[in-house]
């Protein structure tokens, strides 16, 4: 059974595709149009200039000269971790691409609560009807129940794969709110440690990218799972998953008997 499509992106009310896609792997316009055409609407964008991709950019110009930007989902991912520079490079972005508002602007890599400063300048930008929501990407798996108790973030990046199972027990369970965040799971490769492990004994095959992906959206807390494609062939490679629909018992259970090897001891 195909996975349930849209979704509904937690309290945002946002309908989103069951993937997300990353602007920086390497996929040419036409690749990221194609997504876009079977649903897959959630785009994450760097708003540096080096960590932008210009045929996602262009994707965008694209589908937004087409008529359709009330269906497309624009999160621009932000590394700097001051206010200022935050809204300098994001305005910055919203330029480039020819946007007049992001959907979602996504404060990245924190380990702990961002400085007040830095969120009081992302609810700055929402004030002003630059952005719609805000959301953060982290590590720290116990860092998010403590933030959804604020209310301040509407949207959640999760690290969730095969190997590191933990949000399974730190997170997930704590963010059960029909009103709380969206859950986004990203690193579904690990970093493809999980599509080119060598510790893997003979005659046991490698997960597939598609793979990795259906296990992130197999779990039921789990909105989107953030993919990245090189070309066309990959991206229609992952899309396609979408009509597998989740990992049966027996696919779970190598699933995760590989991830524990890509873990290693404890």
């Amino acid at each position: 059974m195909p996975f349930p499509t849209p979704a509904t992106l937690g309290r945002t009310n946002i309908k989103v595709g069951r993937l997300g896609i990353s602007s920086s792997f390497g996929a040419p316009t036409a690749a990221f149009e194609e997504a876009f055409e079977r649903g897959c609407n959630y785009f994450t964008w760097g708003t540096f200039i080096r960590g932008r991709s210009g045929a996602m950019r262009a994707a965008i110009s694209n589908i937004i000269s087409a008529g359709k930007r009330d269906d497309l989902v624009v999160g621009m991912l932000t590394y700097a971790h001051h206010a200022w520079l935050t809204e300098h490079f994001f305005v910055k972005g919203l330029q480039a691409a020819g946007l007049e508002y992001a959907d979602v602007l996504l404060l990245g890599w924190f380990p702990k609560r961002p400085p007040q400063r830095v969120i009081d300048g992302a609810l700055k930008l929402k004030q002003k009807g630059l952005v719609r929501f805000i959301g953060l990407t982290s590590h720290n798996r116990k860092l998010f129940p403590e933030l959804a108790k604020e209310g301040l973030f509407d949207i959640f990046h999760i690290r969730y794969n095969a190997a590191h199972r933990g949000a399974e027990t730190e997170t997930f369970p704590h963010l059960t709110d029909d009103d709380g965040p969206g859950v986004v799971g990203f690193t579904a490769t690990d970093w493809r440690k999980l599509i080119s492990n060598r510790k893997l004994p003979p005659g046991e095959r490698l997960l597939t990218a598609a793979e990795c992906y259906r296990f992130v959206l197999s779990h039921p807390a789990v909105d989107v799972c953030m993919m990245g494609a090189k070309n066309i062939e990959q991206m229609r490679e992952n899309t396609a998953l979408l009509e597998q629909g989740p990992l049966t018992v027996e696919e779970m259970e190598r699933v995760r008997k590989i991830g524990n090897l890509v873990y290693g001891p404890s």
